[in-house]
């Protein structure tokens, strides 16, 4: 998998990681208690794992009180076989680790507690116990949603903060206040001068942001693009000026107005660009297909379909981007997506919600864009 030139300094996920996690979320989805005895604990990275050993022990003590005797045993049958689990771990994992335990026989009267746990791919950064007639998965299906990687910028003439979206995690990048005066002119001075003053130190206050994007977007090739807000007009000011580098403004899918900046503003430019969101990501999937199929009729040496000379094209390193449709079986797919990255190819897995995806679909489910017109060769 091609990886950005930011990956040294963070783990960027693969499409095999993802393609896992996923069908492991898959999995406990369909998993469902009879009563709220199904458990989920997340423990996040760096957090101390001897205090979840010391909470479950507790939570065996405190399981003695639940009043339906059958659930009461196996809440404790759950822990029981958690406590012995981490007995695997001197200490947390680096990204953290998520653990399932609970009741999954379909037979009344028949006990079959079973348990499931992943170290996931991407930091956990959340510490939670639950129990109840599913397994609480929300966390895990955030990240298992981050093929898709945003900038995120939100800004005032006050405060500017930067930020990846990653699915629906927000990682805060970095921030900066400004030095711009408040609109009130300090006595004395003319209104003519303050407000050259205000402007001045509002044009060096943009000049940092867009250095601080430049810094933290222009080199990241898992970026889908970027998202601007603010409350109003300052953004406007900032994207229309001469402050952004054009490769990073090119990158700009969405300018959206807000009410905050900070935390609370980065939370609401999320909620306000999921139209733009959505768009994007069936808007990319029609593309690569469009770009197959029309390949296909015109240089159709220049792409290969079907599991064979896929494998062969994949094999001799000639693949771009491999296709996959999600109707491929778990196998095929991760023997697929092994063979890619040995040799560096990036991997869509294309869904069947379009016209092209579904005719992905109905001619094997395996294709690839290649690295050079092969001639017919695969």
């Amino acid at each position: 998998m091609k990886m950005s030139k930011a990956a040294d300094q963070e783990h960027q996920m693969t499409e095999k990681e993802r393609y896992e996690l996923q069908n492991f979320v898959d999995e406990l989805d369909d998993q469902r208690g009879s009563g709220t005895e199904l458990v989920s604990i997340y423990i996040p990275k760096d957090y101390n794992i001897d205090k979840i050993r010391t909470m479950v022990t507790e939570e065996k003590g405190t399981a003695s009180n639940i009043k339906s005797k059958k659930t009461r045993d196996n809440v404790k049958s759950a822990l029981s076989r958690i406590e012995q689990h981490l007995k695997l771990f001197p200490e947390t994992p680096e990204n953290g680790l998520a653990i399932f335990a609970g009741d999954v026989s379909d037979r009344d009267g028949q006990q079959d507690v079973e348990l499931w746990s992943i170290e996931p791919p991407l930091p956990i950064n959340q510490r939670l116990y639950r129990c109840d007639k599913t397994f609480n998965l929300e966390p895990l299906k955030q990240i298992a949603d981050d093929s898709n990687t945003y900038g995120m910028i939100v800004m005032d003439r006050r405060e500017g903060n930067l930020a990846l979206l990653k699915g629906k995690n927000i990682v805060p990048l970095v921030s900066k206040t400004s030095n711009v005066p408040g609109k009130f002119k300090a006595g004395g001075q003319s209104a003519q001068r303050f407000a050259r003053i205000r402007e001045g130190e509002a044009k060096k206050f943009y000049k940092k942001i867009a250095r601080m994007a430049k810094e933290q977007f222009y080199s990241r090739d898992d970026l889908q693009g970027i998202l601007v807000g603010g409350p109003g007009h300052t953004k406007n000011e900032f994207v229309d000026g001469n402050y952004l580098p054009q490769p990073v403004k090119d990158e700009i899918i969405a300018l959206k107005d807000l009410s905050y900046t900070g935390e609370y503003g980065l939370e609401e430019l999320l909620e306000k660009s999921q139209d733009v969101l959505s768009q994007e990501s069936v808007a990319r999937e029609k593309s690569l297909m469009q770009e197959f199929f029309t390949a296909l009729n015109t240089e159709p040496g220049t792409v290969t379909y079907g599991p064979e000379q896929t494998m062969k094209a994949v094999k001799m390193g000639a693949v771009d981007t491999l296709l996959l449709s999600e109707d491929v079986d778990e196998d095929t797919v991760e023997t697929f997506i092994d063979e890619a990255e040995k040799v560096s190819s990036d991997v869509e897995i294309i869904s069947t919600d379009t016209t092209r995806g579904q005719q992905l679909s109905e001619i094997g489910g395996i294709a690839a864009l290649l690295r050079y017109n092969a001639g017919g060769t695969f």
